[in-house]
């Protein structure tokens, strides 16, 4: 009767691993735009996008476009001090050098587990849509993991 109650528990313990695991996922970034990329530079990115579903495994679904509001983020100097820096992002009032980066566009992906997720930027198909996504950005992004609950 023991070892049964230790078998349901370590199936219990396993059913609720798996089911995280298999959870959906959305990955979301914002990012800056390259005011002069060309239409056609646009459009390769939209069609390299939507095709990316078909192309990444896992990958269920993608939303791209503008945001409806676009982010502003405020980032010090690379060369600003650490203690000032860590007294910033305590929400303690410093006087530092900063800028203002705006995020008008972005992206989301549905991914059917984090480990999908996680394999997603060693794939091929990410390095060819990366090559179509660096004419449309500046470097760098805002991003966010979703896990569903």
């Amino acid at each position: 009767m023991k070892r049964l109650g230790i078998w349901m528990a370590a199936l219990a313990l396993g059913a609720v691993s798996t089911q995280a695991a298999d959870q959906p996922v959305m990955h979301c970034f914002a990012y800056t735009v390259i005011e002069t990329a060309t239409p056609a530079e646009w459009d390769a990115f939209t069609k390299a996008t939507k095709e990316l579903p078909g192309k990444i495994p896992g990958l269920t679904h993608v939303w791209l476009g503008k945001l409806a509001r676009p982010m502003g983020l405020v980032t010090t100097d690379a060369a600003a001090p650490a203690e000032d820096v860590k007294k910033l992002r305590a929400g303690e009032t410093v006087s530092l050098p900063v800028k203002m980066l705006r995020r008008q566009a972005g992206v989301c992906m549905e991914f059917s587990s984090p480990a999908a997720l996680a394999s997603y930027a060693k794939l091929p198909a990410h390095a060819d849509w990366m090559k179509t996504y660096e004419k449309v950005r500046v470097a760098g992004t805002t991003t966010i993991d979703i896990l569903t609950q």
